[in-house]
Parts: C-alpha cells; sequence; structure tokens
C-alpha cells in the first residue's frame, strides 16, 4: 500500500505525456521559464490591462512572489512583492516583451543587477491512471498548483493504530501539512477511495497554505494539528484544526472536519445522520448550516443532558459563553466520537474562546432516535 500511495503524490512528471497549453478559464495564463538560470513557473491575468495581475515560484523553492504592473503595447511592466505593510521599500521589476509563445525581458533588483527572463506557454505533465483524482482535476482548473504539486512530495511519518485501524502518516515537509491514509480494516476498494479522498484533502491543505502565504507576506503563518476522531466499518470521521495568520487585521482558527461513508468515500452530511427538521445544507468544510427548528431540538437537548453548562448567563454579563443562544448554532462543524456525534458552536471573534467545548456531544442513543436517510451502524453511546 505504501509503495500505491508514493504512486499516487503527483510528482513523477517524467512519465506523464503532455497536454495542452495551460490555461484557466477565468483569463489566468500559466508559463513556464527561466530567471537568470533558476526554473521557475509563472501564471499572469492580463484581461484588464491597466491592472495585470500573477504571481511566480522558483521550481527549486515552491514559495510564490508577487506580481502586479501593467501591459502596454505588448511590454509587460511588473513590480514584484508588494508594500502591503507601509514600508515604501524599492521592490524588484521585470520588464517583458510578447514573443510568439510567451515573454521575454529581463528582473532588475533595487541595486541594478539585472538577469534574463524567458518564457514560453507551459505544458503540463497529463494525468494518469494512479494520479489522485484530485490532482487530476488541477490541469484543468488551476494548472498553476498543479505544476506546482509536481515538484513536492509526501514523507512518511509515524504509523499508528486507532481504534483497530491501522494508519500512516504523511507530512508535505516544505509547508509542514499532514494527514493520514488507512492501511487496513476496509476492503481494497473502499480503502482507496477513502484514501483518495484523504490526501485529496492534503494537497488541498497544501494548496491552501501557499495561497496564506502569497497573501500574508513575509509575517503569514499557518500551523494545523489533525485527529481522527472515530473509524468504524461504516465510517471514517477526524477533525482539521487550523490556525493562520494571512495578513488580515487578526489571526483566526477554526474546525474543518472530515466525514466519510467508509463504503463511498464519499463526505457524510449531518442531515444524513441525523433527521431532525433538517432543511440546512452542507459548507463542503465539515460544517453545516442548520434549520430552526433542528437548532431549537439541539438546544433543547444539550438543556436537558448538560444543565450547568447549557445554563444561561446572568444579565450584563458579557464575559460568559451562552450555549442558549440560537446564532451559535446556526452553523456548526461536527464530527463523530466513541461517544456520540460532536457539535461545535460558532461564535463571534470577540468570544472565540467559547468555540470547541469538549461537551457538546450528542449520545448516540439520541441519534438513533432520530436517523436519518443513510443507515450507518453506530455504536450504543
Amino acid at each position: 500500500m505504501l509503495k500505491g500511495l508514493l504512486r499516487l503524490a503527483p510528482y513523477a512528471a517524467a512519465l506523464f505525456t503532455l497536454i495542452s497549453t495551460a490555461h484557466a478559464e477565468d483569463g489566468r495564463r500559466v508559463f513556464t521559464g527561466t530567471l537568470g538560470k533558476m526554473p521557475m513557473v509563472v501564471e499572469l491575468n492580463t484581461t484588464q490591462q491597466d491592472e495585470v495581475t500573477g504571481r511566480y515560484f522558483y521550481e527549486k523553492y515552491h514559495r510564490d512572489l508577487e506580481l502586479s504592473g501593467s501591459l502596454q503595447d505588448s511590454t509587460l511592466n511588473l513590480v514584484e512583492g508588494n508594500n502591503r505593510y507601509g514600508d515604501d521599500k524599492p521592490l524588484p521589476t521585470l520588464k517583458l516583451k510578447s514573443t510568439d509563445n510567451g515573454w521575454q525581458g529581463e528582473w532588475q533588483n533595487p541595486k541594478g543587477k539585472k538577469l534574463p527572463v524567458q518564457l514560453t506557454e507551459a505544458k503540463l505533465p497529463a494525468p494518469t491512471a494512479t494520479t489522485l483524482p484530485f490532482i487530476a482535476t488541477l490541469p484543468k482548473d488551476d494548472p498553476y498548483e498543479y505544476l506546482r504539486l509536481q515538484g513536492l512530495k509526501l514523507k512518511p511519518e509515524k504509523k499508528e493504530n486507532f481504534m483497530g485501524y491501522d494508519l500512516q502518516w504523511w507530512t508535505e515537509p516544505e509547508s509542514k501539512i499532514s494527514l493520514f491514509s488507512v492501511e487496513s480494516g476496509y476492503t481494497k476498494e473502499e480503502q482507496q477511495r477513502i484514501n483518495n479522498h484523504l490526501l485529496g484533502r492534503l494537497w488541498t491543505e497544501v494548496i491552501s497554505y501557499h495561497a496564506c502565504m502569497l497573501q500574508g507576506g513575509e509575517n503569514a503563518e499557518q500551523w494545523q494539528s489533525v485527529a481522527p476522531t472515530f473509524l468504524s466499518p461504516d465510517v471514517v470521521s477526524l477533525n482539521i484544526n487550523t490556525g493562520y495568520d494571512c495578513g488580515g487585521a487578526h489571526p483566526d482558527v477554526g474546525n474543518s472536519p472530515i466525514n466519510l461513508n467508509a463504503h463511498t468515500g464519499e463526505a457524510i452530511k449531518l442531515e444524513d445522520v441525523l433527521g431532525v427538521g433538517r432543511e440546512g445544507s452542507s459548507t463542503g468544510d465539515g460544517k453545516d448550516s442548520q434549520s430552526d427548528v433542528f437548532v431549537q431540538w439541539l438546544i433543547k437537548q444539550f438543556t436537558s443532558l448538560y444543565p450547568n453548562e447549557m445554563k444561561k448567563p446572568a444579565e450584563g454579563d458579557e464575559d460568559s459563553c451562552d450555549y442558549t443562544d440560537e446564532n451559535v448554532w446556526v452553523v456548526s462543524d461536527w464530527y463523530f466520537t466513541a461517544k456520540g456525534i460532536y457539535l461545535g458552536p460558532y461564535f463571534p471573534r470577540v468570544q472565540r474562546g467559547c468555540d470547541e467545548p469538549e461537551w457538546t456531544i450528542l449520545p448516540y442513543s439520541v441519534v438513533k432516535q432520530h436517523p436519518g436517510a443513510v443507515k450507518l451502524q453506530l455504536p450504543q453511546g
């Protein structure tokens, strides 16, 4: 299985055939070439000639550098980086002339050093039968990220047994994003579908990491922890907790769980499991928006199960957490645990310390009284 998973990683470019010129449907076009002697990948959007945007990375480093500028008379004048923090420092520039299949010109740093730039329309390695389904969508959806991922490898880390299932952890070393694959307990087909989803999510998180680094610049940070929460013949459930500072006014942190049907490898929605007033919808990141009927029912259940924790704060006590407030349950993250379904409230930023209480678990004995459309074997709870 280890060898099979390594084959799934999208870096065996030398084995692939080439497919057509790289461009996304929103006007972005992708080029490959050199800056000096350094191989690079460049993405440019010249749809608005007076506001050209783009980015590039050196194939050796994979970290983005921002580009902005204008296109006039087949000449691109670009600035590398920005002064978003008000430094007003000199920045490197690129001046490129259009060619039959790309751009050529020079890069110059603030000290006057110049290096030649040669760019041609990117040719993308075609996915193969062993490419992860998520990676196989990128040539059309995001060719720039597809080329970035060609140079990245997953490093096998620790092995772990969780609830009787063997897990293999993987890390992408540059971003330090980690996630696991499941190595036992399911049929070969189920295991492949599960791991396609899990490893696809790992690479999605790697792409998000690079987007955060580009947006936040030298001060950007992103950190992440992943924990399996429940595995059974029918369910694979885990929680991903991500903290990030991508250059906004405040850092933030949040959960984005994964709940999978072990037989199909597809995401399970809360309404699939719990059929109470279900008119909500999934946000696709382990969160669900809830109907008013469900929220009211949930508060009633938690008030009965956890009366002390659900006690409404005294009037004027703004420092306490009011778990009776329907608004904090309109959107909630959720995942399976050994004892029941965990549902996390979502508070405004100023009360973010009220998020992630450990006790907001709906026992399976309650869940089974209100089954959803998907039949799952769940513990007694």
